[in-house]
């Protein structure tokens, strides 16, 4: 069986509007997501505390990928929440990859490339499998830094 780390397989809903997820790969986390529901007009109906509480496990498929409140109206993706949780224990998440290499217009083999990781790795960060270590972030902004500044340009 594939333990996919962006699956939730439990959710539980804390006080102080926040969930406690444990994910297919077994890593568990609290998510706080007052910030997203103060915010975010889709999700002020969950200001109301019982219907917080009701946040449940995406059934789509029985694949695990959202927290649903309300049916097919309000929900939450499994990769954003892993993301925000990462973030939250003071990790990197895995979007932030994403959007570097969106942002550069870069395929995943440039990607690797130019931060000096495998291709392989590369894609297991993208994918939430494994953690991405502060060094692995920190090349990606100089690479950013050296591509767009003449004066930090790199060799070629």
């Amino acid at each position: 069986m594939n333990h996919d780390p962006l699956r939730i397989s439990a959710v539980s809903a804390l006080p102080g509007q926040r969930l406690h997820l444990t994910f297919e790969d077994g890593w568990q986390a609290d998510v706080n997501l007052s910030g997203w529901i103060e915010n975010t007009r889709l999700f002020k109906p969950l200001q109301d505390a019982a219907l917080f509480a009701q946040a449940k496990r995406g059934e789509w498929g029985e694949w695990g990928t959202s927290v649903v409140w309300v049916d097919d109206v309000i929900d939450m993706g499994a990769d954003n929440l892993r993301h925000l949780a990462t973030e939250q224990a003071g990790g990197i998440g895995h979007e932030r990859l994403i959007h570097w290499l969106h942002d550069n217009q870069l395929t995943q083999e440039q990607g690797a490339q130019a931060i000096g990781v495998s291709r392989r790795m590369l894609c297991y960060y993208l994918r939430g499998a494994k953690p991405i270590p502060k060094t692995v972030w920190l090349a990606c902004l100089g690479w950013q830094t050296a591509s767009t500044d003449k004066r930090f340009a790199l060799a070629a």
